[in-house]
């Protein structure tokens, strides 16, 4: 007992060096909360150990570990085992090619725990922040029915699609922003650097100066000795956001439910929480995984609380025996397309298949949407920098237009 309680404790990599029962000198990897647990888990192998340390820091790149990253491993695992290399084997040509320190050794780790005798599903656990729920059970699902490498195919191809679907909301949220970051730098060069020339100008000219004019002028004298104020009060209105959102549950579900009624990014965010849905339930249905044991995992992805929220309500419905087609549809979120594709699934028994279709159309559906928000977005994001920097153009020009009429 005390053995499996300390396994649940944070794992160190440890190098050995040891003896086998023919005396021959052996060496490796294993990760182990502590050293005197490795010592012990090599004496049950037969092996007594001379030499266990904690593993120095070797050379590459060390960044963290992204989902992105996980994926690629998911394939690269698929492509190996596809090939008829072993497990264990395939685990270090894996690790041999990734450049990323912090997931070549994650990934000698989970070969280690393998090697040691433990299947792939609990190696896995080790890692939480890398491997959810949902990878975990997939993987459990395929050693139990002796479809793994079919199941990591599965994976593979799941974690691929959910990341082009991050990188297209991304792309979709960054532009904007992109954007009003550039207007902010350019108007403060204009009002630190350039507007002071003509304030110069115009003393010389005497006279009073036209109320756009002045009002420039004011923003500019304010931006040259505030400016730390106003970038530190900007940076300081991103941080708290930042916090906000991590700390406070409450927040962020509400932003969550403002962010789906908003124009234009609300239909985004909607179309590629239907089409999460859809991919996850679609990946655990094939894998046999349980209806209800699979809705925590979709909830889990779901990416939005409204969403998250009544996936969790269809879960305790299909506990009570109620049909998935009517929980969609008691939902509200979701289309009448959805509906009807789960309705024929369910009925002939295809509803993998059909989520499946439901998730690529909504896929589509979502990379449409952004590049027509691009489209729609650029005429305004011009004509936006064009009234921010014609309009101070203008106003430092006005003056000279009003002594040329004076004329």
């Amino acid at each position: 007992m005390a053995f499996a309680s300390a396994k649940k404790e944070s794992t160190i990599l440890f190098e050995w060096e040891g003896k086998d029962a023919k005396g021959n000198q052996q060496r490796g990897m294993v990760s182990s909360p502590s050293a005197d647990l490795v010592k012990a888990k090599l004496r049950r192998q037969g092996i007594i150990p001379s030499k266990v340390k904690k593993k120095k820091s070797s050379g590459g790149r060390s960044k963290k570990i992204e989902a992105g990253d996980i994926a690629i491993f998911a394939r690269q695992l698929t492509t190996m085992m596809g090939a008829g290399v072993p497990m264990v084997q395939s685990f270090e040509i894996v690790a041999n090619g990734m450049e990323n320190k912090a997931m070549r050794d994650m990934v000698t780790g989970i070969k280690n725990e393998v090697e040691s005798g433990s299947n792939l599903t609990n190696a896995l656990r080790k890692y939480p922040d890398q491997f959810d729920d949902l990878f975990c059970s997939l993987v459990e699902a395929g050693e139990q029915s002796g479809t793994l490498e079919t199941l990591l195919g599965e994976i593979a191809d799941y974690k691929e699609k959910s990341e082009s679907l991050k990188k297209k909301i991304k792309k979709a949220m960054f532009y904007p922003v992109a954007v009003l970051i550039v207007a902010f730098i350019v108007t403060a060069i204009l009002l630190i650097f350039v507007v002071p020339q003509f304030e110069t100008l115009f003393e010389g000219m005497g006279g009073d100066l036209p109320a756009f004019t002045r009002m420039i002028v004011n923003a500019s004298e304010f931006m040259q000795a505030w400016w730390w104020v106003a970038l530190g009060f900007i940076i300081a209105a991103v941080m708290a956001f930042k916090q906000a959102k991590k700390r406070s549950v409450a927040f962020a579900r509400g932003l969550d439910r403002v962010m789906l009624k908003a124009p234009v990014f609300g239909e985004i965010i909607h179309k590629s929480a239907t089409a999460r849905f859809s991919r996850t339930l679609a990946t655990m249905s094939s894998a046999g995984v349980p209806l209800v044991e699979a809705m925590d995992s979709v909830a889990g992805t779901a990416g939005n609380y409204v969403f998250e929220k009544a996936i969790l309500k269809m879960k305790d419905e299909a506990a009570t025996g109620t049909r998935l087609t009517q929980s969609i549809e008691n939902s509200g979120l979701f289309s009448n397309m959805v509906t009807q594709m789960v309705s024929i699934g369910e009925e002939s028994g295809s509803i993998d298949d059909m989520l499946a279709k439901v998730a690529d159309y909504y896929e589509e559906e979502v990379d449409n949407a952004v590049d027509a928000m691009t489209s729609l977005m650029e005429p305004m994001i011009m004509a936006f920098l064009g009234v921010v920097i014609g309009g101070l153009v203008v106003g430092m020009y006005l003056p000279i237009f009003k002594m040329g009429d004076a004329f």
